[in-house]
């Protein structure tokens, strides 16, 4: 078990869009060190979705391709929970779908959709997919976000609404389907399923998840009260450039990682 800091290089200050000290993403020296790093982020994040409440039994699942197979990922198990899980449940798995490190089995949806992903998007370094309260409900109403406030400008021309529903996802077909209405989009919102994010790093894409999710609750809420005003085109490019700066999300999710670390170190035993 270690708990220690990830060893990386000295950081620098990342040229963003918010004119923010933002320190960039760190820069590890082998592979093995960068999957580490990797599989750490990873059990954070399932485990801030079950502190977070983005659980709903089975359903939901986090990947992050690996560093030295780009044709493998790694992903949660299937039947863990996300308030349990640690870097040593995690599994990985090649494009057919075997487990090649790890104890536990796949959750078939989690293969066609994230395989599909990461074959399709190769800047797609890491998905995250959940079906939250708040998605599902605006999906069912079969609308994506509007930009009524700066978090949801950061997805201004940056999502896509997912129509298509035949069953739960467990056809590689449906996957690849998915896969290519993403586009280059970061969010795609699947009517009558949940969300899906992706990110060129998996701190990125679990940041949009969450302010994607607490978007569509503040959308919910505007629309239930009223008729919201919505930003004009240029406000909208101006905010989004802003809150949707990738390195401003990247540098986002450290903030949650230093809280869930501190609440449950556990989560990084290997």
């Amino acid at each position: 078990m270690s708990t220690s800091a990830d060893e990386q290089s000295p950081e620098f200050l990342a040229d963003t869009a918010t004119g923010l000290p933002i320190p960039g993403e760190p820069v590890f020296a082998t592979a093995e060190e960068t999957r580490r790093h990797r599989k750490q982020r990873l059990a954070a994040a399932l485990r801030l979705f079950g502190k977070y409440g983005f659980g709903e039994g089975i359903s939901g699942h986090i990947s992050v391709r690996d560093p030295e197979y780009p044709d493998r990922f790694w992903v949660n198990p299937f039947g863990v929970s996300f308030k349990h899980v640690k870097v040593a449940d995690l599994i990985c798995v090649d494009s057919v779908g075997r487990v090649v490190e790890g104890k536990h089995r796949i959750n078939p949806s989690a293969f066609v959709i994230h395989s599909q992903i990461h074959e399709l998007h190769p800047d797609a370094t890491a998905a995250a997919h959940g079906h939250t309260a708040h998605s599902r409900a605006l999906g069912a109403l079969g609308r994506l976000l509007e930009p009524i406030d700066q978090e949801s400008a950061a997805f201004y021309g940056r999502q896509v609404l997912y129509d298509e529903y035949e069953g739960p996802s467990v056809s590689l077909a449906q996957g690849r389907d998915i896969a290519e209405k993403l586009g280059d989009n970061r969010a795609i919102l699947l009517r009558h399923h949940g969300l899906i994010t992706v990110g060129g790093s998996l701190d990125e894409a679990v940041h949009w998840f969450f302010t994607y999710d607490s978007c569509a609750q503040v959308q919910l809420l505007a629309y239930a009260a009223g008729t919201p005003k919505a930003f004009t085109h240029e406000q909208a490019l101006s905010a989004g450039a802003g809150f949707g700066d990738a390195q401003l999300g990247w540098f986002s999710f450290q903030l949650l990682w230093d809280e869930i670390v501190a609440e449950q170190p556990d989560l990084l035993e290997e």
